[in-house]
């Protein structure tokens, strides 16, 4: 479609351009690289053609000292410490192409993740809610590792490999240009082997990747509810209906594999005739005194270092696939577009009495069944209203659509007469506090979740709040008091200090309009009194609106 991988491409060219020094010192250090592949066959050449078998010196050599060229055990010596020398320069230049590269394929994927996760959070309600968990954490942590490893070692071998092969070809065609074309009449075949085995992973992969995204959507769902699996004893259940979506994705994942395997064997394959047929013309020329040993040596030499990484490209070509299927992945996300967006005239919503007016609000969640039709209302600054009906009557809707985490399709709904469309979204959510029926919790200290309300909030400020909604006294508690860890989802607390905990969180953030969702709901008698006691302080002043059976 067009403009795919739009956003992708943004980061990606983003992040280039802020590296690009570091990128011309990973380009040195390949071309050092590739100098140094090319040269390590030479060595052994001069030993062969001109210690061992006393052929005349090329002109090359001839430009050594007198002392050298003229002394076969000299020559040797330079020709062996050539060797070293090689060697060494080779692991230099290779350790500064690896640590560099790989620097910067680590910031690229911590660039994407931080995009992503920023851009998950600013889309609409409506995303998240036709969203598996599992499969956004897979595109957030495995499909970005995957673009992380070519950034970091592909990419890096792939560039190595084009420039080794392209001065090896050149090379032997300065040698003999026959050799020359009977190895290069291999690459059509290799470069279609490749290609085929490439269009065909890309597919399987991606598939892949969205069966490991049900896999991991599927395990966050029963881990997340483990108390109802094991109270209902269904654990045996889980584990069927588990094995049964990992079936697909081993399924998917062996295809992959054996993709990956075919690719290797057939450039191997050709390869090795392309090696057979100009090392055995090579032998030919070297007999009739054609060519000699030394050069032939290259030759092998090269052949060698050069269809190793012609066969490791069958490999590249597959992890190539596996990158683009998760740049895909990662694109479908970062090209979605919130629903509700601030206008670019918005407004920041200051010093709010609270007033909120409803118009005519009509809203359906996409499957033209009418939530609310034609709603009117209006709640006075300081006034206290509450809604009540049974379940889906559309009370938590009404709390979305004043939040903007939904828009309604028709009417309008006001703040101080103003249309909430034209406030801006993240200030006007700074202006309502929040206690829910299911109270969310982070898994950090209590202090930082009293404070997530507010978080240049003080430490006296935080007690306060904390007294206030009757929290002070558990809290202290605590072994760690108010630097107490609470666990994943507040599960170290009961529901009412849960709910006193998001109280407190509320009051802190001290805002003109207040909504309850069924906060009391699960309660004990002993629990909802102190709740009770606490939201009494926390409305006090404020525009409530309370949701309520």
């Amino acid at each position: 479609m067009p403009g795919k991988r739009t956003r992708f491409r943004q980061i990606f060219l983003t992040h280039l351009r802020q590296v690009k020094g570091r990128l011309a010192i990973a380009a040195l250090g390949t071309l050092g690289a590739t100098a140094m592949e090319l040269l390590k066959p030479w060595p052994l050449k001069i030993i062969l053609d001109h210690v061992i078998y006393d052929n005349p010196l090329s002109r090359a050599l001839r430009l050594l000292p007198h002392a050298v060229a003229d002394d076969k055990v000299k020559l040797l010596v330079t020709a062996s410490a050539g060797i070293l020398v090689i060697a060494l320069g080779s692991g230099l230049f290779s350790y500064a192409q690896i640590f560099i590269t790989s620097s910067i394929g680590y910031r690229m994927v911590y660039a994407l993740r931080r995009e992503l996760f920023s851009h998950l959070q600013t889309l609409s309600l409506s995303f998240h809610n036709q969203s598996r968990s599992g499969d956004l954490l897979t595109k957030i942590a495995g499909d970005t590792n995957t673009l992380k490893d070519i950034f970091a070692d592909s990419i890096l071998k792939f560039t190595t490999y084009v420039l080794t092969v392209a001065g090896m070809f050149a090379v032997m065609f300065a040698l003999n240009w026959r050799i020359g074309l009977i190895a290069l009449a291999t690459m059509p075949f290799l470069s279609y082997s490749l290609f085929h085995l490439y269009r065909k992973t890309k597919a399987s992969v991606k598939t892949q990747r969205r069966q490991e995204g049900k896999v991991a959507s599927r395990m966050a769902e029963v881990l997340s509810a483990i108390p109802l699996v094991q109270a209902f004893a269904r654990e045996k259940y889980e584990e069927e209906q588990f094995d049964a979506v990992t079936a697909d994705t081993v399924r998917e994942s062996i295809r992959v594999a054996r993709l990956e395997a075919a690719a290797t064997r057939s450039s191997e394959i050709i390869t090795a005739v392309g090696t057979a047929a100009a090392v055995s013309f090579g032998a030919l020329l070297v007999l009739k005194h054609k060519m000699l040993p030394g050069e032939l040596t290259v030759v092998v030499g090269y052949l060698t270092n050069m269809y190793k990484p012609m066969r490791s490209l069958a490999k590249l070509s597959t992890d190539f696939s596996k990158a683009m299927a998760s740049a895909d992945r990662i694109s479908e996300v970062l090209d979605t577009e919130p629903e509700i967006q601030d206008r670019p005239d918005a407004i920041e919503p200051v010093s709010l009495r609270g007033e909120i007016e409803f118009r005519g609000v009509s809203f359906d969640y996409g499957d033209g069944k009418d939530v609310l039709r034609q709603v009117s209302f209006k709640v006075a600054p300081g006034q206290r209203l509450a809604l009540v009906g049974a379940s889906g009557a559309g009370k938590s809707t009404i709390v979305s659509l004043i939040l903007r985490l939904y828009e309604a399709q028709e009417g309008a709904i006001l703040i101080d007469g103003v249309d909430i469309r034209h406030y801006r979204r993240e200030s006007l959510r700074r202006q309502i506090g929040l206690v829910l029926q299911q109270s969310l919790l982070f898994g950090a200290t209590i202090r930082e979740n009293i404070a997530y309300g507010r978080p240049e909030a003080s430490a006296d400020e935080i007690i306060a709040a904390a007294k206030a909604a009757n929290a002070d006294e558990f809290i202290r508690q605590l072994e760690d008091g108010y630097d107490s860890v609470v666990g994943e989802r507040g599960a170290t607390l009961s529901g009412g200090q849960r709910q006193r905990i998001a109280i407190a969180r509320a009051l802190i953030r001290n805002a003109p309009i207040l909504i309850l969702d069924e906060p009391m709901t699960g309660l004990d008698v002993e629990s909802e009194a102190t709740v009770r006691q606490a939201l009494d302080r926390l409305m006090a002043g404020k525009t409530c609106l309370m949701i309520t059976h």
